[in-house]
């Protein structure tokens, strides 16, 4: 899979992010996206081909290893990638927006005319709430996730051996799962840096709320003592 837009993505919206944001995409970028590339991908390269069974019943294989494992590891940690990511995109897309907006009034009105933005990347009216709304959705989609691993997976575990009764193995089966304890440690891995995304992205929104509430309260002052 070719993961150059979303590096590209990632880097775009760095300059818009707050010191928790940019601690985030640090966080993604190396303890998430390339660990993912560079090591979860490999690890879970062989999760079905070496997945066996104690029998050679044609076709208990298969169903015992979709039974066990109906999604895969890698691919809800992929989807799980892409979806975590947009939200920044909805930030670029709004700071574009503003700077073409600001772009055809120039030519309208010439170099003159009135700025609509100071900056166009300042976290100030509809951009303050779409970026506080990408923050709520990039928390919803990890929570999500985890809980999702969660009920698939029970506890994130990946035992050595599995029993399967599912038809058309004979009896109940022994099934053994290739590298369960590397797996497992990815596993926690890649929940314990989805926790400390959800941990930050909270923080980013404490620090937004505090911050425009600040703002307010000293725009309110200001109008008490102008009166």
């Amino acid at each position: 899979m070719n993961w150059s837009w979303f590096q590209d993505l990632l880097s775009g919206v760095n300059k818009y992010s707050t010191a928790f944001g940019r601690i985030w995409l640090s966080v993604v970028v190396v303890f998430r996206f390339l660990v993912y590339v560079v090591a979860a991908e490999r690890v879970w390269s062989d999760d079905q081909r070496d997945f066996e069974c104690n029998t050679r019943q044609p076709g208990c294989s298969n169903v015992c290893y979709d039974h066990f494992f109906p999604v895969s590891h890698i691919r809800l940690w992929a989807l799980q990638l892409i979806l975590v990511t947009c939200p920044s995109l909805l930030v670029v897309m709004h700071v574009a927006y503003r700077e073409a907006k600001q772009r055809k009034r120039r030519e309208a009105e010439g170099e003159n005319c009135r700025r609509l933005y100071p900056d166009p990347g300042k976290k100030r009216g509809g951009l303050w709430w779409t970026y506080l709304l990408s923050l709520v959705f990039k928390v919803a989609v990890d929570v999500t996730f985890l809980y999702i691993f969660h009920r698939l997976y029970a506890n994130f575990n990946l035992p050595r051996v599995v029993r399967c009764t599912e038809a058309p193995c004979p009896n109940t089966v022994d099934c053994f799962i290739a590298r369960p304890t590397e797996k497992k440690l990815f596993t926690y891995f890649m929940v314990a840096t989805a926790t400390l995304c959800i941990l930050l992205n909270l923080c980013e929104m404490t620090y937004l709320v505090f911050g425009k509430s600040k703002i307010s309260l000293t725009v309110s002052i200001k109008k008490v003592k102008n009166v």
